[in-house]
């Protein structure tokens, strides 16, 4: 997306060392947009410097815990958009530490409403939800009519960061706005642990020599490529139609772990082990997932450019390269 909105405009991205933020940082400093980056760099959330090589002299970092956004002065007056994108991402986690993701994911994005009510009333808000609110689906594809029905904690308290923003919205006139992200991959991503995705510690693993291990293999899944991901966030910013509302993003075409897996050794050279799945992690398993984004798409004319194939393998590109500064 390119469309000169943000020629000029004060842009605050809250998790901005993190993958999806670095990438949308990028974005917005080309197109002109005057960014600041909140990152806590707390080491389960993701944010890495090294994903901002190159633009130190073009945008702020601020080294923050957004859970005390108000006293820090996170938000300032004049900011004309709020990228939300800070959060703990990992499921098994909100598991063994329910407690430090409640903080995260509901105390932060509290903290962050307030701010941005007292200081900040006219600055439009997108927040980074997720797919895994919606737990086990009833029916395929999945649309936002499905009942939110989480089966982890982060799940829980995900729905709970998503309903604050709506809720403020309703009440207190809080330009906001949530997209549910699918499997987001590509550059900047997360690869030494599966924190953020499992797709990211095969890219790791194949990239070290190693087999990397498919647990099941039959699961359905969509995936949505980064910069089709920042395309999404940048529409949902500028577009009045989607306030107030949370929408699906998808990805092209729906894929079988295996066949994933299949794809990524087509592409890399290296090889799986089919292994069993985890007690702990099939207890939290969604089985197949994908999603129906026709609304968002509807409202905002995005639709996702970079298939799967094309994805994996400049994702692989990028990590040749620059594989030890994720390790």
């Amino acid at each position: 997306m390119n469309c000169g909105a943000f020629q000029d405009r004060k842009v605050l991205i809250t998790g901005g060392l993190g993958f999806i933020g670095s990438n949308l940082a990028r974005r917005l400093v080309d197109q002109g947009a005057e960014v600041t980056l909140v990152d806590s760099l707390l080491p389960p959330c993701g944010g890495n410097l090294f994903n901002i090589r190159g633009l130190e002299n073009r945008l702020r970092v601020e080294v923050l815990d957004i859970r005390q956004a108000l006293q820090q002065g996170v938000l300032a007056s004049d900011v004309d958009y709020v990228f939300n994108l800070a959060g703990l991402s990992s499921h098994l986690d909100s598991m063994t530490d329910p407690a430090m993701d409640l903080d995260i994911n509901c105390a932060a994005q509290l903290s962050l409403l307030e701010a941005a009510r007292q200081t900040s009333p006219d600055a439009k808000i997108v927040f980074a939800s997720t797919r895994q609110i919606y737990g086990k689906p009833d029916h395929l594809p999945v649309d936002e009519d499905h009942p939110i029905r989480p089966i982890d904690v982060n799940g829980i308290h995900k729905a709970a960061g998503e309903s604050y923003h709506l809720l403020y919205h309703r009440v207190y006139g809080l330009r906001a706005v949530a997209l549910r992200l699918t499997n987001t991959y590509g550059p900047r991503m997360r690869v030494k642990d599966a924190r953020q995705t499992f797709l990211g510690v095969w890219i790791g693993q194949v990239l070290q020599g190693r087999p990397f291990e498919l647990w099941g293999g039959e699961q359905l899944r969509d995936f949505t490529y980064v910069d089709d991901v920042v395309d999404a966030l940048m529409l949902a910013a500028v577009e009045p139609a989607v306030d107030g509302g949370a929408f699906n993003l998808s990805g092209e075409p729906v894929v079988s772990l295996r066949g994933l897996a299949d794809l990524l050794v087509e592409a890399s050279g290296g090889s799986y082990e089919v292994c069993a799945f985890p007690p702990e992690r099939r207890l939290i398993d969604i089985g197949d997932y994908y999603a129906d984004d026709r609304r968002f798409r509807a409202l905002t004319g995005w639709t996702p450019n970079v298939p799967l194939v094309a994805g994996l393998e400049r994702t692989l590109g990028y990590y040749r390269d620059e594989l030890a500064n994720y390790l």
